[in-house]
């Protein structure tokens, strides 16, 4: 694949929605050089959301270390919080936590597209954990969350958006989430200088 030709999904949140942060993120996409090629502001069910994450148990069972690592990290007892250590368990505990939080307001689905695109919006984004990703990123500079703080609270990381993490993952996301004909690809003006 061309690497100008990459796309990929991002979501604003609906925590990046309610605090007026669409404009900042599409601003930030389109002054990297890529370009959105599908936007729509939508209030997503809990079914549209639940098939946005995987099921399988390595998904799940990959969640579930990660929520161990970061209790472990703070000094905090997973099994006294959460009422278990099972990484399976903790894992699907996490999806209906991002499932409650995906479907808590409206959200923005967007399709960009641009050289190595999904690399592209992964270093915009920062960090999935907002105290790890870096200033001058979306979540470094907009998002105060702390993993543990959520957890505690049974509830997901606000972390103001979704991007994709592979060009695999980008194109299934993008096709679960927009329809052909709602994608508009077109040549924005300084293509021509930019490669």
């Amino acid at each position: 694949m061309e690497p100008k030709e990459e796309k990929t999904l991002v979501l604003i949140k609906p925590d990046g929605v309610k605090r007026g942060l669409i404009g900042e993120v599409v601003s930030r996409i389109e002054k990297r050089g890529l370009k959105i090629i599908a936007l729509e502001m939508i209030w997503a069910t809990k079914k549209q959301v639940a098939g946005n994450y995987p099921s399988d148990e390595k998904w799940l069972n990959t969640i579930g270390e990660k929520t161990k690592v970061t209790y472990g990290k703070y000094g905090y007892d997973i099994e006294k919080e959460l009422g278990t250590e099972d990484n399976i368990k903790i894992g699907k505990m996490v999806k209906e936590w991002l499932i409650d939080y995906m479907t808590d307001g409206p959200l923005v689905k967007i399709v960009v597209k641009g050289v190595h695109a999904v690399d592209m919006m992964r270093k915009l984004a920062g960090n999935t954990m907002p105290a790890l990703a870096e200033m001058g990123t979306i979540r470094g500079d907009f998002s105060v969350d702390s993993s543990v703080q959520a957890n505690s609270g049974k509830r997901a990381v606000h972390n103001i958006v979704h991007a994709s993490g592979t060009i695999e993952e980008a194109k299934n996301e993008i096709a679960f989430w927009f329809s052909p004909e709602e994608i508009h690809d077109y040549k924005r003006a300084e293509e021509d200088i930019m490669f």
